[in-house]
């Protein structure tokens, strides 16, 4: 199972500080305008803003789910990529033989035949990861991406960031293969392509025969698919016209909501005022301090204000920070680690020797 590492509250509250401390500051300002300066007429309605408070909720709620669709969508695609290469490594291994070939291999040609369709999958991974860490425009302007970016900066680094991919791939493959797929555009298709046309020799080689090159070419095929299914999350965003309407009505709801809720607790503090006039005791110092608190009552408003603002815009943070599963971010899917757990996996499939070891946390982050 591939996790990321805890979000506790302590963690949260440090994410969203800096918002936190502006939307306080957002708070002070109308309630200090309406008991210090004494503009009382300075509020709005709340039944028109908690109607606004709702559409708005249901619409960061739109966004959640959408995104969150995005993320499982890439988790379960990365999943299937997982299956699908064991599927791969262990019909290479048992179809490809000497059962119909007329001038049998030795079972050491046969290995290397077996480890050539293995590592030069693993090139294949390698490429569709690289593809997909790739910075995209609307990736790199979106606040999340910036925000990703500083935190992986200061955290930690995936590979994609440090490596170059022709360094990554060039273990894999032949010097013939790495020429042709540097060459081309899509290096992930043309790994397919070298993997497609290898079984054909091997057909013509009577090494396999019709129906085990059709299962295996059937798993090429799987492959495009699982790689065009990434590529759709990757290169198309969340509809900006949702998004950026969305950070604006919650950036409106959340500069108004101050002015909504004043006035109810200043209705509070007038309670108050009337309950304690009642009673017997006017001089006594706990009354004069209970007078006081009464008729400046508005400024409770200001914490439940803060934590509003900070609910609603969490909420669309944590969308926007959803987005795009690909990116690198700390909770995107960590297909660098992926990646490698299945290069481990099939390699030792095979028998296959120096087998990498598996990425280690940094930070409690897995990439």
């Amino acid at each position: 199972m591939y996790t990321r590492r805890i979000f506790p509250v302590k963690g949260v509250i440090k994410w969203t500080r800096r918002h936190i401390f502006l939307f306080f500051i957002l708070s002070t300002i109308p309630v200090v305008l309406f008991d210090v300066v004494g503009l009382k007429w300075l509020h709005v309605p709340w039944l028109p803003l908690g109607v606004m408070g709702t559409a708005v909720a249901f619409i960061v709620s739109f966004k959640n789910n959408a995104s969150y669709d995005r993320l499982w969508e890439a988790r379960k695609i990365w999943g299937g990529i997982v299956n699908a290469s064991r599927s791969w490594t262990i019909m290479v291994k048992d179809f490809i033989n000497n059962d119909h070939t007329k001038e049998p291999l030795s079972d050491e040609k046969l290995h290397t035949i077996h480890k050539e369709l293995v590592h030069r999958h693993v090139a294949w991974l390698t490429a569709l990861r690289y593809q997909l860490r790739a910075d995209k425009p609307w990736e790199q302007h979106l606040k999340s991406g910036r925000s990703n970016r500083e935190f992986r900066e200061k955290h930690y680094l995936v590979c994609e960031d440090t490596i170059p991919i022709e360094e990554a791939i060039k273990g894999y493959i032949s010097e013939n293969e790495y020429n042709e797929v540097f060459a081309k555009g899509n290096r992930a298709s043309q790994l397919l392509g070298i993997q497609s046309r290898r079984l054909k020799e091997l057909k013509q080689n009577d090494l396999i025969e019709d129906f085990r090159h059709m299962e295996l070419s059937n798993m090429l095929v799987e492959f495009y698919a699982l790689q065009g299914k990434s590529e759709r999350i990757k290169n198309f965003p969340y509809p900006r016209q949702f998004a950026t309407l969305n950070y604006m009505f919650v950036w409106l709801f959340i500069i108004l909501l101050p002015f909504g809720i004043m006035e109810g607790f200043e209705d509070i503090g007038k309670h108050i005022v009337t309950d304690l006039e009642g009673h017997a005791t006017h001089t006594s110092a706990l009354h004069r301090i209970q007078e006081f608190i009464a008729q400046h009552f508005v400024w409770f408003s200001i914490p439940f204000s803060t934590l509003l603002a900070w609910v609603f815009h969490t909420m669309e943070a944590i969308g926007e920070n959803t987005e795009n599963p690909f990116e690198g971010g700390p909770n995107d899917v960590p297909i660098t680690n992926m990646s490698r757990g299945i290069e481990i996996d099939i390699r030792q499939l095979i028998d296959d020797t120096n087998i990498p070891e598996p990425y280690e946390w940094k930070n409690d982050i897995i990439m």
